[in-house]
């Protein structure tokens, strides 16, 4: 499986982003990080065209606006039209009607790859409404030990209701299709204290279906194990002084450095 990760520096994948500018420098450097390119290109006029240049597309909706939506909109028919993969980050689905909705006119496209957000974006995708607190996950849809049968199920009807694979991260990582369901458990708590690790993941998964499109489930568990791993072996390199500033460059070296022997051996997951 993890060959996958050595398939993104070997193929250099072009990934087209259309993403929030709150994380926006830290999605494009963790592609590169990967050994994927990045291009950030969002105006209509052009992101159908960038879109054909592009192995890959991710899209997330954290910072909507009215300029923004039609460019994705016309960037996903594109990548359908060309069988490109695409993963969508619904950030925040669950917090207003529009996020909710441009979420699900992405999904409409029939586009989408892979769908990459926490328990409460997914529930509200599958629901209409779900308990979504800002762009955060609620605490009473944390996947949990207790739950994880329950939460395994659910991953698997979400991607069968939407077909795209889902990837459902948090403190326990599930990553789905309609046969089988892999169970993550890499990553550490302080992870939460950075801004965009969830946009970080979602450009991973792009790389890695990216560059191996004919396995997605297993590229897109791959990419998840490899930001959590991340995340271990950045904090246990942080000096005492080191906060989640310096926390969020030392995943990205990490990731830079990080090789598939090393998260063969690393990697936390059973599949179900």
């Amino acid at each position: 499986m993890f060959n996958t990760w050595e398939n993104i520096r070997q193929t250099a994948p072009l990934i087209h982003h259309i993403t929030n500018y709150v994380t926006v420098n830290d999605v494009a450097n963790i592609t590169l990080a990967c050994g994927a390119s990045p291009v950030m290109a969002d105006d209509v006029e052009e992101t159908a065209e960038i879109t054909q240049l592009a192995a890959g597309l991710c899209l997330n909706i954290g910072t909507l606006n009215g300029r923004t939506i039609p460019a994705m909109l016309s960037a996903a028919r594109k990548a359908k039209e060309l069988s490109h993969p695409v993963v969508l980050d619904p950030v925040g689905a669950g917090a207003t009607k529009l996020r909710t909705q441009t979420a699900l006119d992405i999904l409409q496209t029939g586009s989408v790859t892979c769908v990459r957000g926490n328990i409460s974006e997914i529930k509200t995708l599958i629901h209409g409404t779900g308990n979504t607190k800002g762009v955060d996950a609620a605490a009473v849809d944390s996947v949990t030990e207790e739950n994880l049968t329950n939460s395994c199920e659910f991953a698997q009807q979400a991607a069968q209701q939407l077909n795209t694979i889902v990837a459902i991260t948090g403190a326990i990582d599930l990553v789905a299709d309609t046969k089988n369901c892999y169970i993550i458990r890499n990553g550490h708590p302080e992870m939460s204290r950075i801004t965009g690790t969830g946009c970080q993941c979602s450009a991973l998964v792009a790389a890695c279906i990216a560059a191996s499109p004919a396995k997605p489930l297993k590229a897109a568990a791959a990419a998840v194990m490899a930001m959590g791993l991340a995340g271990e072996l950045a904090h246990k390199h942080l000096l005492p002084h080191e906060g989640n500033a310096a926390y969020r460059s030392r995943i990205i070296d990490t990731i830079c450095h990080l090789t598939a022997e090393e998260l063969t051996k690393g990697a936390k997951y059973e599949i179900l």
